[in-house]
């Protein structure tokens, strides 16, 4: 059913990651949006779009449908009207599992934010919101995690900088790839 989950993701996003390295300095400086431990994380993330608000909430509200446009999402499934899983896989060779439970769902505040478990254990957040001078929009993610999975936890204090950049790439790829559906720029 739609609006289970609103979210998730990772993935190679192809040229341009030098931005995505200046967010990676900061992590091998002890930065990270606030950085609790070594398999803990917190990222956000804004996306601006040329499109209007309540069609940017719309599809990031139907998540079984996230595979269509967000590479990096390879699958998707709706357990319930307020719950699911899916399955992720960025750059580096591994997946993520997670099953997804709804805890807000807010259209009028396009608000949507989960709690998650699995590989990952957390909640991610997504709010859309009218741009400046009532242009386009802007969907700002934001997520904290504890990293579960066993063997990435193993790697967690020498990999960590890996595994925001692989985040960072992620999020690109859903970025551009939301765009393309919607057939709009940068707003």
């Amino acid at each position: 059913m739609a609006g289970w989950l609103g979210f998730a993701g990772a993935g190679w996003a192809g040229l341009g990651f030098v931005r995505d390295l200046r967010a990676l300095r900061g992590v091998v400086r002890g930065r990270l949006v606030g950085m609790v431990g070594w398999h803990h994380y917190r990222f956000r993330s804004s996306w601006t779009f040329a499109a209007p608000p309540d069609a940017v909430y719309a599809v990031l509200e139907r998540a079984e449908e996230y595979p269509a446009w967000w590479p990096q999402v390879r699958a998707a499934e709706a357990e319930g009207e307020f719950s699911g899983s899916l399955r992720v896989r960025s750059f580096l060779p591994y997946d993520l599992l997670l099953a997804a439970r709804a805890t807000r769902r807010d259209p009028v505040a396009r608000v949507l934010e989960i709690a998650m478990t699995g590989d990952l254990e957390g909640w991610a957040r997504w709010t859309v919101r009218a741009g400046a001078r009532g242009e386009g929009c802007r969907a700002l993610f934001e997520q904290e995690v504890e990293l579960c999975k066993p063997f990435l936890r193993r790697l967690g204090l020498p990999c960590r900088p890996f595994l925001v950049l692989n985040h960072a790439l992620m999020m690109r790829g859903g970025q551009r790839g939301l765009r393309a559906l919607l057939g709009v720029g940068p707003g």
